[in-house]
């Protein structure tokens, strides 16, 4: 639970009154672009940094607040770091164990442990390897082993899709997903790639200049976010500025009634492609482009008032071409805060 919490670097303020429930056993993703403040959030959570104001609970106990600090190494969490982090002068199950054998355990049960951690990611016979012999993804697997060992009941994960290249990416979600299911372990996951975290997460926190924008889950923050920032952030779409606008669900008839107006106030508004499609009757436009993305063409059509609005079709259409677009549904929205 992290209840207003605040960081502050000379100036600036990286992390700004954040409140945060994070359930036991989820997989909880902190999504944002570069600067926004979730790898501080982590770095708080792991005990790396302190806290200047707030509190940050597990629990009924107390790990951070401006009075309190307990030290990462107490804090029962493990930490899978982007870089994997491994010594290259240790064998693959020498660095799964190391932390084990720091704690004094007992030979047998650190080598049950790490034995049982590399089974789970698959890399039981590459006990004796050294790192620098293994992929990009196998060495990720080994930090998770690593982490698994140590029986965490909390799980950091600190940008460690972000060195390896799509397909191998692509693999290690699954083994994080399968992870998760099998061990029960509240993840936290950070992330600036918000196909990874749609993909992965149960919640998503998103995070802009230091503040919490919206807490979620993945469908909702897709269906409904509540800022124009949030819209052009997660998953495709057009952003329209519309005279009357409510906020919420708005009636795709009634959307193309009101962009024909230009007098009053305006407001921010999202329509998802697959909410668009050409038709006869319509809103008016022309084809600016039109790119092929495997099911359907991506149609960005350009509107009177120099908006544009983006239509999943069947087919190509050529640039240029007059059409007519009619929008199903589409969805108000809060403008975002300077």
């Amino acid at each position: 639970m992290l209840r207003r919490v605040g960081k502050r670097y000379a100036d600036a303020k990286a992390v700004d009154d954040l409140d945060l429930a994070i359930p036991a056993g989820a997989f909880v993703a902190l999504l944002g672009p570069s600067g926004c403040g979730k790898t501080t959030t982590l770095r708080m959570l792991a005990g790396f940094e302190r806290v200047d104001a707030g509190q940050i609970t597990h629990g009924a106990r107390v790990l951070s607040s401006p009075d309190t600090h307990v030290p990462p190494e107490h804090r029962e969490m493990g930490m899978v770091f982007q870089s994997y982090a491994l010594w290259p002068h240790m064998s693959v199950a020498q660095n799964v164990g190391y932390a084990l054998k720091l704690r004094g355990m007992r030979a047998a049960e650190q080598e049950r442990r790490v034995r049982a951690a590399l089974e789970s990611v698959h890399l039981g016979a590459y006990a004796d390897a050294a790192p620098q012999d293994l992929s990009g993804g196998q060495r990720q697997r080994v930090a998770l082993a690593r982490c698994l060992a140590s029986e965490a009941k909390v799980v950091l994960l600190d940008e460690p899709l972000a060195n390896l290249d799509r397909h191998l990416r692509a693999s290690m979600e699954q083994a994080f997903r399968d992870l998760h299911r099998r061990t029960g372990a509240t993840f936290v996951y950070v992330t600036h790639d918000q196909a990874e975290a749609m993909a992965l997460a149960d919640r998503v926190a998103v995070m802009h200049r230091g503040r919490l924008v919206q807490w979620a889950t993945p469908e909702e923050l897709y269906r409904r976010p509540r800022t124009d920032w949030l819209a052009g952030f997660i998953g495709k779409g057009s952003v329209l500025e519309v005279v009357g606008q409510p906020l919420g669900h708005i009636d795709g008839h009634a959307l193309m009634g009101a962009l024909d107006h230009t007098q009053g106030p305006r407001g921010p508004v999202l329509v998802r492609p697959q909410h668009v499609r050409l038709h006869e009757s319509g809103v008016a436009g022309e084809v600016r482009d039109c790119v092929f993305r495997g099911e359907h063409y991506e149609v960005l059509i350009g509107l009177s008032d120099q908006q544009q609005l983006l239509a999943h079709h069947a087919g190509p259409v050529a640039i240029g071409q007059r059409v007519t677009a009619h929008i199903s549904q589409a969805w108000g929205l809060e403008r975002a805060s300077s």
